[in-house]
Parts: C-alpha cells; structure tokens; sequence
C-alpha cells in the first residue's frame, strides 16, 4: 500500500510538473525538477511516508507548548526594549543601550542555522530542550550580573537558547503539517509573539518609571525569571511527553564529524566582524580608521571564504548555496532581508522617539507602541488563515510591502509633539504590512525546495531575518549617533558644552534620561535635535522597505500542497539528500 502511495504521488507529481512547466518560464521548470529529483524520484531517496494525522487535543498540547516558547522569547526581547536607557545608565555604560540588544541578537543571529542543521542529526525534539536548557542558564547569568560584561554574557546565551527555541519551533510546525496548513500555525505563533511583545515594553516601562536607577535592572531581571522559571518548566515538561517526532539514534561521534564546524565559524566570524565595524565606523572610530577598514575589509573575505566553504568543500552544510540558485528563492530572501530591517528598526526606535522627542515616560512609552503590535498579530493571523483557505501568498505579499512602505515613510512626518492621530494611524498602517509578510517568504522557499529540505530553507530564512535585526540595530544607531554629532555646535550653542557634549558625543540614546530634567527652551532645542536625528534614520529605512518591494517582485506563486508526509533525520537524510543532489 505504501508503494502504491508513492508510486500515485510521484505521478501526481509529474503531472503537476508538466502542466507547471506549460505555464510558467524555463527558472520555474528548473525549480520543479530539482525538486522532483531530490525529493520524489524513488531511484535516488528512499520515498517518504505519508505523516500521520495527528488529533485535535494533541494538536492544541503541542500548539501551546510551542506557543509558550515563542512566548518567553519574545518577552525576553521586549522587556528590555524600553528599559535599556535605564538598564545602561544602572552600569555607567554609555555604549550599552545599543549592545544590551545587539548582543542577543548577534548571538541569536551567528548560531541560528547551526541548530538547524544538528536538528537534521539527532532530531528536533532532543534540541529543543536544549534549546530551552540554553535559555535558562543564560537568563540565570543575567539575574545575577553586577557588570555590564556579565550581563552582556548572559544576553548572549539567551541568543543562543532563543535562537535554538525560535527555529525549532518553526521546524515542528513544518514537520508537523503540510505545507497548506501550516501558513495557519505560523500566523498563530505570530500573535502569541504579538502578545508578548506587547507586554514586554510595558513591564520593562513599569520598572523604568517606578524604581530608582539603581533598582531599575534587578527588578527586571528578576521579574523576568520569575516569569521564565514556571513558564519553561511547564513547556518541557509538555513536550517531553506530548510532542512525538522522529528522532534518529544518531551515533554522537558520527553526528559530531557530520557538522559543518569550519562553515559554523566562518559564517560567526564574518557576522561579528561586520556588525563591530558598522557599531564603530563614524562613533567611536572615524570610518576612514584602519579599525573600521579592516573589520568590514576582513567581514567581506571570510564572508566568501564561507561562502566557498558551504559550496565546495562541506559534505554536509549550513546553508546550502543552492539555496540562492533561483530567483524567486533570491526574492524570498531579498523581502526577508529587507523585512527584518525595516521592523526591528521601528520595533526598537519607536520607543526612542516617545521617550526622546515626546519626553514620555517609559511605561507610557509601552503602551504607546501598542497600536503596532497589535496590528501585527492581527494582520499576522489573518494571512495565515487566509494562505490556509486560498493556498496563495502573493497577494497578501504585495499588500504588505506597500504598506510596509508606506507606512515607514510616513513615520517621517512624525511631530514633534504628541498628535495622536498620527501616531495611531501611522502605526497601524506599518504595523498591518509588516504582519503580512511573515509567512510568506518562508512558505515561498519551502514550496520551492520540497518537504525534505524544509527545516535547511527554515533555518536559512531564519539566519537571514536576524542578521537584518542585528544589523537593523547597527545600521539605525550609526545614522542616528552620527546625526546627533553633526548637531554638536547647535547643541553646544542652546545648552552648554557639559549638557551639550552628553547628546553630541556619539552616545545620545544612553544620554535622554537627561532631557527631561532641563529648563523648557532647553528641552526644545534638544528634542529638535532628536526628532531630526530620528527623521533621517526613518528615511533610511524608506530606502530598505524599497528594496523589499524589488525582492517581492522576483518571487513567484508556487503551489501549497495539502498533503504531508513524514520527514525522515539522521545521517540518512542528509546522506540521500547528498547522493541525489549534492547541495539540494
């Protein structure tokens, strides 16, 4: 009966092709070749079994389980958000606003596809907990830090252990549902990170307004781990016994040769170089310094050395090149790329332009973001719904790059006063083109590569929308403290060379705690000064969110199937996957 299924799916499949290769272009009949030779072709994999259906109740255990994953790392981020300026003032750290949330992100963004690829080893459940042991400790280290090295540390293992929760739990949902279906469960774990996005600004305001600066960060962190203790050991309790997937019995020698160890270090090496020298380049060193150069020279050559790496010489690697081979995966990536920046850079300056420019207080600063995060989780959800009835991506993706566009270029028209109506609309407008376009880059690329290299194309995308965050982070920071330099001698001018040098030296976000306290034609001159630095980092991201539209243009509709069928892991997957194709 099995071969018989196998043998009816392949033809299906075939035929499927041949109608496809009559109505679309020679890039789209490559696609389906490669993908009915690497994934369907009996002669070269062994066929893959139909997945069973799972129940509704074990659906909603597993459901939950991840949910409340996504969860605690999203409040991980978002708590923080708001109360970074107090956080950096609590250690005397003027670079720490910008670092206490490039920290996690670097690490969350270098270790991604690794976790991706050991789950094809051994399986996603075993790294899974991991991932949640990971989180843990480093959440641990952050209660307990009384330096801004310490703390930097512990953000870093939290990347580490969120970065394993964020990708494996996508990688269950797509081994758990067919391709179809899971647009939904995507769109749902989309507004549980809407929900705890939401929150995470107005804790981390709460503490920010109610405490002393000394009291500031170890309120947070302990209401953090009081918050992540019950919550991560309920969730691994759940999935240790309600989620059931493949797990391969893996030698652990055999699995430790199978990583690609020289990519993994080519790929973090390359990462870190890049980001320190956009963080140092015009702020702390002149980009003309030999420390600037030689950082983004040397990011840009070990970046192809990986690239050489992952393409000739790993047997088994991170990111497949192959990957890049088509151009509607190419435009998948561009519009994920471009996506991560333009929403990390209003998820994370948002917040600066209520507490800078409209001297609001940090816990009002939260529920002023509210109007975005809403919009979001209810523009995520409905896509995912609607992908789920309709099987189409395309139409939700050019909805939502125009309004990603448009409403980040209208941020640009923001006052420099309160004027609600702006501030609502223009949130809501972004905020409804950003929650469109979560799913569909993923689902694009996974319809493209087929079912057995769904976690590779979800690892990658994952791998790329982070390293657009961390790099969003840098990027707004650069032009925004380069802004605030060029106005030193106005600044200088309206409110002395002591207060003046505090918003004028490269260091402004760490610095507004002191605006508030000024005489009132004070605080103007240095508001003016803010809302225009802020100006010209929203009309940088107008610029990527146009870069996005390009990407969205080369993507192409491609069909979601409804079936599913079981993924096989170990050394097999990856050594029938190698044997068929060499990359793909």
């Amino acid at each position: 009966m099995a071969s018989e299924t196998s043998e009816m799916n392949f033809e299906l499949h075939r035929m499927s092709n041949e109608q496809h290769r009559s109505q679309q272009h020679s890039e789209n009949n490559a696609i389906s070749h490669q993908s009915t030779t690497s994934i369907a072709s009996p002669s070269q994999t062994a066929p893959e079994s139909t997945a069973p259906t799972l129940k509704t109740s074990r659906i909603a255990v597993i459901m939950l389980s991840l949910s409340a994953s996504v969860f605690v790392s999203a409040l991980d981020i978002t708590i923080i958000s708001t109360a970074s300026p107090a956080i950096a003032s609590h250690f005397h750290s003027a670079s720490g606003y910008t670092w206490i949330g490039s920290a996690y992100t670097l690490a969350n963004t270098a270790t991604m596809p690794t976790w991706g690829k050991i789950s094809d080893i051994w399986g996603r459940k075993p790294l899974l907990l991991a991932g949640l042991v990971v989180f843990f400790v480093g959440s641990m280290i952050c209660a307990v830090a009384n330096s801004i090295g310490l703390l930097l540390a512990g953000r870093a293992i939290q990347g580490v252990g969120s970065a394993g929760l964020n990708i494996l739990v996508n990688i269950c949902v797509s081994d758990l549902f067919a391709l179809r279906d899971r647009g939904l469960y995507f769109g749902l774990l989309s507004v549980v990170w809407a929900i705890a996005s939401g929150v995470g600004p107005v804790l981390g305001g709460v503490f920010s307004e109610k405490l002393s600066l000394e009291d500031v960060y170890p309120a947070v962190e302990v209401s953090r781990l009081r918050m992540a203790v019950p919550i991560i050991g309920a969730v691994f309790a759940l999935l240790w016994f309600a989620l059931r997937l493949n797990t391969p019995r893996t030698p652990v020698w055999e699995g430790l040769k199978a990583i690609d160890w020289t990519g993994g270090s080519l790929v973090i090496g390359s990462t870190l170089m890049l980001l320190l020298g956009l963080d140092f380049g015009g702020v702390t060193h002149p980009w003309s310094s030999a420390t600037v150069v030689c950082l983004l020279v040397f990011s840009v050559v070990v970046g192809a050395l990986f690239i050489v790496n992952e393409k000739k010489i790993a047997r088994y690697p991170v990111i497949p090149m192959d990957l890049f081979k088509y151009r509607s995966g190419i435009g998948s990536f561009i519009l994920c790329f471009c996506h991560g920046l333009v929403f990390m850079g209003q998820a994370y300056y948002l917040p600066l332009y209520f507490q800078a420019v409209l001297g609001i207080s940090p816990i009002l600063s939260g529920v002023y973001f509210l109007p975005f995060i809403l919009a979001i989780s209810i523009s995520g959800a409905l896509t995912g719904l609607y992908i789920q009835k309709t099987g189409r991506y395309m139409p939700t993706t050019y909805l939502g790059l125009s309004l990603m566009a448009l409403g980040v270029g209208l941020l640009i028209n923001l006052d420099e006063y309160l004027n609600w109506p702006k501030l609502i609309a223009f949130q809501i407008i972004s905020g409804t083109g950003i929650g469109l376009n979560f799913e569909a880059p993923l689902l694009s690329l996974q319809a493209i590569v087929g079912n057995r290299n769904a976690a590779t194309a979800t690892s990658t995308i994952g791998f790329v929308r982070t390293i657009a965050c961390a790099i969003s982070l840098v990027l707004g920071s650069v032009v925004f403290q380069n802004q605030m330099v060029k106005q030193g001698p106005t600044l200088t001018a309206g409110l002395g060379p002591s207060l003046g040098g505090l918003l004028s030296s490269g260091d402004a976000a760490a610095n507004i705690g002191v605006v508030n306290s000024l005489l009132p034609a004070q605080q103007a001159v240095a508001r003016h000064a803010l809302h225009h630095a802020l100006t010209s980092m929203w009309i940088m991201y107008v610029g990527l969110a146009g870069a996005g539209l390009v990407g969205g243009c080369l993507m192409s509709s491609h069909p979601l199937s409804r079936e599913h069928e079981a993924v096989v892991l170990g050394l097999e997957h990856d050594n029938g996957r190698h044997g068929a194709d060499n990359d793909i």
